[in-house]
């Protein structure tokens, strides 16, 4: 049985998970009235992923007897008027991810739920390709994107990103 306070977290985290989906989704539509849909691509291909995360964990809290509660998800409320803006947020909105999936696990360990712990193994490794994705297209962008020609091949590069279901789901 998963420890009250544990189980809560993880279900938190299918909402925070969510939330990301919509955020990234409302980075694509930005990308999309720039005329950037490579960018706008990379961005919902990134929603896409951030759901497969909420539903790992919906699945496992349903695979451990705990009744889920699904609540609003919130209006992303990033004011977006520069280009950079998506990837500057995109990498903030990472991180914290990365801390409530940290504080998660801490949680669990604290409780010794070693299941859980293991489960949570593959969300800390995905929150490092999180932020390395995050932190490369920061980076792209400000060596290059400032040139057209060069954000042009940028944006074209993006356009090649193809959505794979997550491995976490693939299991089942």
């Amino acid at each position: 049985m998963l420890d009250s306070k544990v189980a809560d977290l993880l279900n938190d985290q299918i909402n925070k998970e969510m939330y990301s989906a919509y955020l990234y989704l409302d980075f694509a539509n930005f990308y999309t009235h720039k005329g950037l849909n490579g960018y706008a691509n990379w961005y919902n291909v990134q929603a896409k992923e951030e759901m497969d995360h909420a539903i790992g964990i919906l699945q496992y809290l349903q695979d451990n007897d705990f009744e889920v509660t699904l609540s609003a998800i919130d209006k992303p409320d990033k004011v977006l008027d520069k280009l950079d803006d998506p990837l500057r947020f995109g990498l903030e909105h990472e991180r914290y991810v990365t801390s409530l999936i940290h504080n998660i696990y801490d949680a669990a360990h604290q409780v010794k739920d070693y299941r859980t712990m293991k489960f949570l193994d593959w969300y800390i490794s995905e929150q490092g390709e999180e932020e390395k994705n995050a932190t490369d297209l920061l980076t792209q962008f400000e060596l290059f994107g400032h040139d057209p020609k060069s954000l042009y091949s940028l944006n074209n590069e993006l356009l090649s990103r193809t959505y794979t279901q997550a491995s976490i789901l693939m299991s089942e």
